[in-house]
Parts: C-alpha cells; structure tokens; sequence
C-alpha cells in the first residue's frame, strides 16, 4: 500500500505578506485568485484551508498592513513632542512612506475598496471605519496640544485632522500616480501652511 504524502507546509506570515502587497498593488477587487495563489506560492486548497476565503484573507491582509507598514507614520506622530510636530510627521512620514520603490505606492487601506457593490459592503464598511479612526486619532493628539496651550481651545479638532486626513488621502492617490516623495513634501508643506489660521483663537 502507497503511503500517502505528507501535507504541503508554508510560512503563513510570509504568504499572508505576499497576499497584502497584490491586495495594496491592485485592490480587493483587482487581486484575482490566481494573482494571489501565485504570489503566496501556495495552491488553492492550502489558501482556503488558512485563510478560509478571499474577503477572510483580505482582512487578514489589512491587519498585516496596520501592524506593519501602516504603523511606521503612527509611531512617528506619537513619537512627537508637539502637536504641529506630530501633524507634521503625519505628513512628511506619509511622503516617504508612501512613495518607496520596495512596496506597492500609496496606502493600502485608501486605495484597495473605493468602489462599492453588494458583494463588498460588509469589508468596505470596515475599510471606512479604519479610515474614520485615522481622523480619531490625530484629533487625540490635537488635543494633547490643547492641553498643552498650543492650539486654541475654541478651535475645531475633528476639523482640522479631518482637513490633514484628507491632505494624506490625496497623497496616496498622488503616489499611486507615480509621484515622487519631493512632490509629496511639497504636498506635505503647502498643507502646513494652514496650521496657524486652523489653530489660532478665533
């Protein structure tokens, strides 16, 4: 009697790495299930045995992202002394970022689910909220600039991170373009300009 073959092993961080960099380079939609079966270099019953499913694995893909890639412009806001430092480093991080040659351009939460349908609603819905909790966040260290006497009690926080999410958002779609990190500085620095007018006493 034949013995059987073993089961095929693989890295699953590593494959779960691969299937994030197709999902950011073409979208949700874009990546098809060759594209990702080939980049993980793993067969289709192995990918549904991990992941489960596409949408499961897609999900999987945007929790890689956040807890790597996606952290780096995070930690530099948070490692900022002052609350124009950190919107700063939002934005200046994000050129950078967004913009290396070693990664697919711009930000995979931005750019994979813009479009909606019925088959998408329930992973867009969350792709929106994280986008909504980037907004959260910045108008938290906004507010430690309050705090701090650097901003204006009266002024709108959830305005003005709202105002410097949507500076990065348009960022990404700049960098998918092929703008280069120069550009996007410039992008970063016109945006700043804005600081005092939004920040001051009205």
């Amino acid at each position: 009697m034949a013995l059987r073959g073993r089961p095929r092993t693989f890295d699953r961080d590593e494959a779960l790495g691969r299937a994030m960099e197709i999902f950011w380079a073409k979208g949700f939609e874009g990546a098809s299930m060759n594209a990702l079966i080939d980049a993980m270099g793993i067969g289709s019953p192995s990918l549904y045995a991990a992941f489960g499913s596409k949408e499961a694995l897609f999900r999987e893909a945007v929790d890689h992202y956040v807890a790597g890639d996606g952290s780096e412009i995070w930690k530099a806001v948070k490692d900022a002394a002052t609350a124009y430092g950190a919107v700063e480093a939002f934005l200046m991080t994000t050129a950078r970022v967004f913009s290396r040659t070693d990664r697919p351009s711009g930000c995979l939460i931005t750019l994979s689910g813009l479009h909606a349908n019925d088959s998408n609603e329930a992973w867009r819905a969350e792709l929106i909220a994280r986008r909504a909790q980037n907004t959260q966040d910045l108008a938290r260290q906004l507010k430690k600039g309050v705090e701090r006497g650097e901003i204006a009690p009266t002024a709108d926080l959830e305005a003005i991170a709202r105002f410097f999410v949507t500076v990065q958002q348009g960022m990404s779609i700049q960098a998918r373009d092929g703008t280069e990190q120069a550009a996007l500085k410039d992008i970063a620095r016109a945006a700043l300009a804005a600081w005092t007018p939004l920040t001051a006493s009205r």
